[in-house]
C-alpha cells in the first residue's frame, strides 16, 4: 500500500453559522422579561418623553450569510406598549451553492389592548443571497400594530446589481385567532429575467410594506393615500389592515419617503413623535 493511498481524505470541512435568537416581553409596568442569544443581542435605551418603552435589536456578527438564523419574538402584555427598531440595516451576502437560505423570522403576539411598533430599517440583499423572511404578528381583537419591513436589492454604491438569488418574504397576521393577511413575495433563480420582466419591478431596486392593524385602520386610508403622489406607491384597507406598498429605483430615496409615512402614520395613530426613535434614523 502506498503511502497516498494509505491517506484518509477529510470531509469537507462545514462553515461555522450563527443560530440567534432574541426574546423581548413588555409589561404595563415595563419589561418583564428577556433572553438573548449572540449574534441577536438586546438594547434599551432611554426613549423620549411620551413615546413607547424602547427596545433596539442588534446583529453582532455584522450581517448574515447562507445557514444563518435569526429569530426574535416580541411579546406585548395586555394594556402594555412597545417599540422595536433595528440599530442598523441587515446586510444579507451572497450563499455558497451548498448552504441553506438565510432565515430571519419574527414573531409579535399583542395580548388586549396592547400596542406594538415594529420599525424595520432595510435588509440589503447582495447578489446571490439566498433569504428566507417571515413576520408573524399573533393580536388580541382590540390590539394595535404598526409594522414595516424594505428590502434593497444590491449594492448600487457599489455597481452592484442583484442578479440572482433567493427572495421569500412572507407576512402573516392573525388577530383573535383567525388569520386575516397572508402574504408572500417569492423570486427564486435568474432575478434579472423574472424581477425586471414588466409584471415584476421594473427599474425598482428597493420595496417597502408599511402595515397598521387595528380596528380603526379604515380611518386612515385617506391619510395614507395623501402621502404620496406617485404610480410606484399605493394604500388599501380592509378587515381592519392599512397596507402601504412602496417602490423606487433609488434606495434612500424610498428609505426617506417610507420614514416620512410611518411618521406621519404613527403621529395618527399613537399620537407619537412623527420622527423615528434617533438610536437608529440619524
Amino acid at each position: 500500500m502506498t503511502v497516498q493511498n494509505a491517506l484518509t481524505v477529510p470531509p469537507a470541512s462545514r462553515h461555522q453559522r450563527v443560530d440567534g435568537q432574541a426574546m423581548v416581553a413588555f409589561a404595563p409596568h415595563g419589561i418583564r422579561d428577556m433572553m438573548q442569544v449572540a449574534p441577536a443581542r438586546l438594547l434599551f435605551p432611554y426613549g423620549r418623553e411620551g413615546d413607547f418603552p424602547l427596545a433596539v435589536t442588534v446583529t453582532t456578527s455584522g450581517g448574515l450569510t447562507g445557514g444563518d438564523r435569526i429569530a426574535l419574538d416580541i411579546l406585548v402584555d395586555a394594556g402594555a406598549s412597545a417599540t422595536i427598531v433595528p440599530q442598523a440595516a441587515e446586510k444579507l451576502y451572497r450563499c455558497l451553492p451548498e448552504d441553506a437560505p438565510t432565515r430571519i423570522d419574527t414573531r409579535i403576539v399583542l395580548g388586549a389592548g396592547a400596542t406594538c411598533e415594529w420599525l424595520a430599517q432595510e435588509a440589503i440583499l447582495f447578489d446571490r443571497s439566498r433569504m428566507r423572511r417571515t413576520l408573524e404578528a399573533t393580536l388580541a381583537p382590540d390590539a394595535r400594530m404598526l409594522a414595516m419591513e424594505m428590502l434593497v436589492l444590491g449594492r448600487g454604491a457599489m455597481g452592484e446589481t442583484y442578479t440572482q438569488g433567493l427572495i421569500h418574504d412572507a407576512w402573516r397576521i392573525r388577530r383573535g385567532g383567525q388569520l386575516i393577511w397572508a402574504d408572500t413575495l417569492h423570486v427564486e433563480g435568474d432575478f434579472a429575467a423574472q424581477g425586471r420582466a414588466s409584471f415584476g419591478f421594473g427599474d425598482a431596486t428597493a420595496i417597502a410594506t408599511l402595515v397598521y392593524a387595528g380596528p380603526d385602520a379604515g380611518d386612515y386610508l385617506e391619510l395614507a393615500r395623501g402621502l404620496f403622489d406617485h404610480p410606484r406607491f399605493g394604500a388599501t384597507s380592509f378587515d381592519g389592515l392599512l397596507i402601504l406598498r412602496m417602490t423606487a429605483a433609488d434606495p434612500q430615496a424610498l428609505r426617506k419617503e417610507v420614514m416620512r409615512a410611518a411618521g406621519i402614520l404613527r403621529a395618527a395613530i399613537f399620537g407619537l413623535s412623527p420622527t423615528m426613535p434617533t438610536i437608529c434614523y440619524c
